[in-house]
């Protein structure tokens, strides 16, 4: 998957560079030997000096901040630090929830494979989502996410809290969605297999407001991508 760096822009001044990550793509290199390359590394070929302000996993889309020189890094690093920043993200859950400005505050602790996390009272590290819903379907429903803390897999363990797991996140405990589930009357053609509406956690940083060096804030927003995209549309006309 070739991107073209300058199509994945939303927004740039001479401090900051905020893109739309596309999905399945690290933000910064991995250690792994499976080397496909890294946000990090196509924003470096854009502007050499660019620092990556936080990180989204691999799977989930949205919105991503870089700082284009140490002072600008460190401006946003302490907003990030004091919770100024704010973060949205849209999810499309399993299951029907009416959730209207709902905290879930439970400490997380990462487990020793690093790729996972518990819910953990005693040891875990404090953390704190708030979760509304945008819109309901029939079996599925639209969840905006603002994580108030930022640790890993924090809203989807969450949303699993709250038996409103996400879509396609088998880790915790989400199933995919496949169009047969929403459509009436779908038919599958003979001796094929229906694949799942999106091939990934359904998960989008659509939003992030940041205050600018000189204090202005401002409000970025990531349109979804195709994947993301398909699913709430196929949702919109078939799961209503």
């Amino acid at each position: 998957m070739k991107i073209n760096f300058s199509d994945i822009i939303l927004f740039e001044n001479d401090d900051f560079l905020l893109v739309n990550k596309p999905p399945h793509l690290a933000t910064l290199d991995e250690r792994t030997a499976d080397r496909g390359g890294s946000v990090l590394r196509l924003a470096k070929e854009y502007h050499p000096d660019l620092q990556a302000a936080h990180r989204l996993d691999k799977e989930t889309s949205g919105v991503l901040a870089f700082a284009k020189h140490p002072e600008a890094y460190r401006h946003l690093s302490m907003q990030f630090e004091h919770r100024e920043v704010t973060k949205r993200y849209h999810a499309v859950a399993n299951g029907i929830h009416d959730l209207d400005s709902i905290s879930v505050y439970l400490p997380i602790l990462p487990l020793k494979n690093g790729t996972a996390v518990k819910i953990d009272k005693i040891n875990g590290k404090v953390a704190e989502t708030i979760f509304n819903t945008l819109k309901v379907y029939r079996g599925y429903t639209l969840v905006e996410c603002i994580p108030i803390t930022g640790r890993m897999h924090q809203i989807r363990i969450h949303l699993s809290c709250l038996n409103a797991s996400i879509v396609n996140d088998p880790q915790y405990g989400g199933k995919p969605i496949y169009l047969s589930s929403i459509k009436r009357k779908f038919n599958l053609k003979k001796e094929t297999e229906e694949q799942p509406l999106i091939q990934r956690v359904a998960l989008h940083a659509y939003s992030l407001s940041f205050a600018l060096m000189d204090g202005e804030p401002v409000r970025i927003e990531a349109p979804y991508p195709k994947d993301f995209d398909v699913l709430v549309k196929q949702l919109d006309k078939f799961g209503v």
